[in-house]
């Protein structure tokens, strides 16, 4: 039986952008899996600690076993000062552990073989020739931080999100409308007959 695991990580609550997203991707997922079950983590109600020499071994276990069980990991990342939230990064530090999520033998990762989506909210403009072109840190360091377990996220990516209510920024209205509807699109796209893993 298919199996999602979806991570949620943004503080904004009913107002989060990768929140509604999530949720769209997840109601996409389930129509595409009749049947399918779903494990749900709030990794911002519930924050994972960061590593420790007592806890963190059993706590690693729980979360890769939860990568395990999944035939599809949905993760909402909303960038914050250019970066993951840290309970994203927290995430990542627990299931990247030799011997559980990646062979101490061989090097190779124990997860792989998982369709892993990452839903990308950014407040402003991150793209190409834009002021702040290349100070997206989150998608570059999620594809990094999970490589050695086998992971490979692909991104859907919705930028500008801060338009509607930063009056600094109402004439990108438009092109914020235009981000969320395209990131729509693709989500609609994600499991729908004939589209791959990319």
């Amino acid at each position: 039986m298919a199996h999602l695991l979806h991570l949620d990580s943004s503080v904004q609550g009913d107002h989060s952008v990768s929140r509604s997203l999530t949720r769209r991707a997840a109601e996409r997922w389930r129509a595409a899996h009749p049947g399918g079950t779903v494990t749900y983590r709030d990794l911002a109600a519930q924050p994972l600690p960061h590593l420790d020499p007592q806890t963190s071994a059993a706590l690693s276990a729980e979360l890769i076993d939860e990568v395990k069980a999944a035939d599809t990991v949905l993760l909402g990342l909303p960038l914050y000062n250019f970066g993951p939230p840290s309970t994203v990064k927290a995430w990542v530090d627990h299931v990247v552990a030799a011997g559980v999520s990646i062979d101490t033998t061989t090097g190779e990762g124990l997860l792989g073989g998982r369709d892993f989506v990452a839903i990308e909210t950014r407040g402003g403009g991150y793209g190409p020739g834009t002021p702040r072109e290349g100070w997206d840190h989150a998608q570059t360091w999620l594809s990094h931080g999970v490589s050695l377990t086998g992971l490979q996220p692909r991104f859907v990516v919705v930028e500008l999100t801060m338009a509607a209510t930063n009056p600094a920024m109402a004439e990108l209205k438009p092109l914020a409308a235009q981000s969320l509807a395209d990131g729509q699109a693709a989500i609609d796209r994600l499991w729908a007959a004939g589209e791959s893993a990319a």
